[in-house]
């Protein structure tokens, strides 16, 4: 595979893992949902997304990526603390 091609699909992994996220959020939310599995996937996600933009070595797919998922890493820790407040 060429070189350019695999940088190219590594930023749009990065960018597909905030999709994802967002599908995810919006079929996982209500009133019965597991907020320890919502926060794991977020953050399992974010981390993969980070990574997947910093590998893509190109500006622009670095700069998208990093916002947007460290935008779902922040979101995921906002719901952690909403857990620990809310506690069982």
């Amino acid at each position: 595979m060429n070189k350019k091609k695999a940088k190219n699909i590594l930023g749009v992994l990065s960018i597909l893992t905030v999709v994802i996220s967002i599908i995810f959020f919006f079929i996982t939310r209500g009133p019965n949902s597991s907020l320890t599995l919502a926060i794991s996937v977020f953050t399992v996600l974010s981390v993969l997304g980070i990574i997947f933009a910093i590998t893509s070595k190109k500006l622009w797919f670095i700069v998208i990526g990093i916002i947007l998922n460290s935008a779902v890493l922040v979101f995921a820790y906002f719901l952690l603390i909403a857990l620990a407040i809310g506690g069982p």
